[in-house]
This record gives structure tokens, C-alpha cells and sequence, in this order.
């Protein structure tokens, strides 16, 4: 399981070289590329000298043990189950750093949550959602930055976006992609009916601008008045801005600061990481792997998750777990359903390979 170790360690050394290149350090794509993978590679060398270590201090010990008796043989063979102990979890880790990187392993994200179907209480349970994710990101220590949004009539959200800063925010929020369906009495119900509706969380890996050079030609800026809560402002300028990408035409509007300049940053920054999805979704069609959209169409019958209220119930349905915590996890404990989810994909990815 080792034999791979010696051409990784001969590799990171022809990296460490290369990254000292002028040329190389030059160029800004190559050099994120070539750090990062020396970063990776530092990880496994790490982890597989010291498993290659004590697995032969195994042997060491076992030869040892033939040659001492008593107390001496006691203390040898508890040693070597210490580190045999030991090797089974290095060999676990091993076997993780192999697996392959998700591209988007070490980015930060930007959420977008809408109100599907149900009308108001699909817009209420929008907010809910994005109250979830910004109490979860404060226990995680990652920033929150709010993008926008549109408030409905009781207070919900018809859509809203926002951005998370902080480590494994990808390998944990990749997860919250999809339709959300709850169960519960709408406030708007006066016969105390359970009423079924959904909300849609789109994740996106957030762009760097080495990743994706995006030709101005291809941009068209657009500015109007911003409407909703913002001060006199919004009646006076044109701060906000719709930004479209006329090749793809896709259509990013942002209008919460008060500066056209700021939102014409935070619109190029979401179209940015809407363009490397897309982008990364081509790659994956033409590698012939299937991906379904992450929303869906947002009905009802359509979920990767349910939240049901009067069972105090949460069920992700794409791995089978249910929770009688529901009131817990939208206080933010989320991280029961994350770590869950993690470790099937491990193990999927494990199994996969063959391991």
C-alpha cells in the first residue's frame, strides 16, 4: 500500500523546485495550481512516513519479542498493539488522502435560498433556512456575508443570497444543495391544517479570477433604482445593477449596498461562480457523468430533505437518516446531518476504489 510513497515524495521535491521558477511564480493560474497540489502532497507524505515508520516497528517489535521473555515480552507486545493500533488509523487516513480531490475542496461558497412551492409558507420557510445556515456558520467560525434579498409580504424571503468564508465550508454546505420540504401548520391556516411546501438552496463554489477570465465584451451592466428597505437613497439613485452574460445569458441583479460600485463587485463575484458551474457541469457531461440539478424544479415531491414540525422530525432522504431534533437543527446544530453526510461520501468514494 506504500509502494506509492517514494515517487509522492520525489514529486513534492520537483515541485518545491518548479515553484521557485520565475516563470512559474509568474504565472498566477500555474502557481495556485502547483501550491495547492504541493499542499496535498504534504499531507500524504505526513501521514504515509509515519504509517511506513511504525509499521515497521512492528516488525522490530516482533522480532524482539522472540528474543525476551517475561515482564520484558509483556512490555514489548503491549507496545506493538499500541502501534498496530495506531497503523489501522494511519492506514484509514492514508486511504482518505488518496481518494480523489473534489475541485472545489478549499473554496468558499455563495447560497442562494428561494421560496418554491406553497406561496407564503414557502417564503417563510426560506427565511427559516437562511436563519439555519447563518447561526450554523457562526458555531463553525466562518463569516457570513449577506449578498441580498427580497422580503415577502409576512417576512419571508422570495429569494436571498449570501456568501460563507471559512474552513471545509465547501465539503460541509456541498451537501444543503437541493429541495427543502417542510411539513407544518402555516400561520396563515386557521383550521390547523399540515400543509406541505418547499425551498430551493442553490451552492456555489465561489470563483477566484485566476480560475475564470471572463471577457468584459461579454458583460453588459445595466443600472436601476433599487426598490424595498435602504433609506431615501433608493428613491434618488441608480445604485443598484443587473449584470448579464451575453454568451450564456445568465442575469445576476444586486441592489443591498448603497454604492454602485459595491454592487456591481458583489454581481461580478456571483456571476463569476455561476459561470464555474456551469463550467464545471460541461466538463462533467462531457467525462459522460450524470448530474441532476441541484434544485430541481422545487416541488413538492422533489426532496433531498424533509422537516416535518409536529414530529419534531428531520429525514435526509438521500442517505436515510432521520432526526428527532428538528427544533435543534434549524437552531443551527447541523452538525449531525453534515458529519453523516460526509462519511457516506467517503464511503461511497472507498468503496469505489476498490478499497
Amino acid at each position: 500500500m506504500l509502494d506509492q510513497l517514494d515517487s509522492f515524495i520525489a514529486e513534492h521535491s520537483e515541485l518545491e523546485a518548479r515553484m521557485s521558477d520565475p516563470t512559474i511564480v509568474s504565472d498566477q493560474v500555474k502557481f495556485v495550481e502547483l501550491t495547492k497540489r504541493y499542499a496535498d502532497l504534504s499531507d500524504i507524505i505526513k501521514v504515509g512516513t509515519k504509517l511506513r515508520d511504525r509499521t515497521q516497528d512492528i516488525d522490530d517489535l516482533a522480532e524482539m519479542i522472540t528474543e525476551s521473555s517475561g515482564e520484558e515480552a509483556e512490555e514489548l507486545r503491549s507496545e506493538q498493539n499500541s502501534a498496530k493500533a495506531e497503523v489501522e488509523t494511519l492506514t484509514d487516513q492514508w486511504r482518505l488522502l488518496l481518494l480523489p480531490k473534489d475541485p472545489n475542496d478549499g473554496k468558499n461558497v455563495i447560497i442562494e435560498i428561494r421560496g418554491a412551492e406553497g406561496g407564503e409558507e414557502a417564503n417563510l420557510f426560506a427565511r427559516n433556512l437562511f436563519e439555519m445556515y447563518k447561526t450554523y456558520a457562526g458555531t463553525q467560525g466562518w463569516s457570513f456575508d449577506f449578498m441580498g434579498g427580497s422580503e415577502s409580504d409576512m417576512g419571508g424571503y422570495t429569494e436571498v443570497s449570501f456568501s460563507l468564508k471559512g474552513d471545509s465550508v465547501w465539503t460541509r454546505m456541498k451537501f444543503e444543495a437541493g429541495p427543502h420540504r417542510v411539513q407544518r401548520v402555516p400561520v396563515t391556516e386557521s383550521q390547523g391544517r399540515i400543509h406541505t411546501s418547499s425551498a430551493t438552496v442553490t451552492v456555489l463554489p465561489e470563483a477566484e479570477e485566476v480560475e475564470l477570465d471572463i471577457d468584459q465584451k461579454d458583460l453588459r451592466y445595466d443600472t436601476f433604482r433599487a426598490s424595498g428597505a435602504g433609506g431615501q437613497h433608493v428613491n434618488k439613485t441608480e445604485s443598484a445593477i443587473r449584470l448579464t452574460h451575453l454568451p450564456t445569458g445568465l442575469v445576476v441583479s444586486m441592489q443591498d449596498e448603497k454604492s454602485q460600485l459595491q454592487n456591481r463587485e458583489r454581481a461580478l463575484k456571483v456571476m463569476r461562480s455561476r459561470l464555474l458551474a456551469l463550467k464545471q457541469e460541461e466538463a462533467q457531461r462531457e467525462a459522460s457523468e450524470t448530474r441532476q440539478s441541484q434544485t430541481g424544479m422545487g416541488g413538492r415531491s422533489e426532496k433531498i430533505r424533509t422537516y416535518n414540525y409536529k414530529e419534531n422530525r428531520l429525514t435526509d432522504h438521500r442517505i436515510g437518516l432521520t432526526l428527532y431534533k428538528l427544533d435543534k437543527v434549524l437552531a443551527g446544530e447541523l452538525d449531525d446531518v453534515s458529519d453523516a453526510l460526509v462519511a457516506d461520501e467517503r464511503a461511497q468514494q472507498l468503496a469505489s476504489q476498490g478499497n
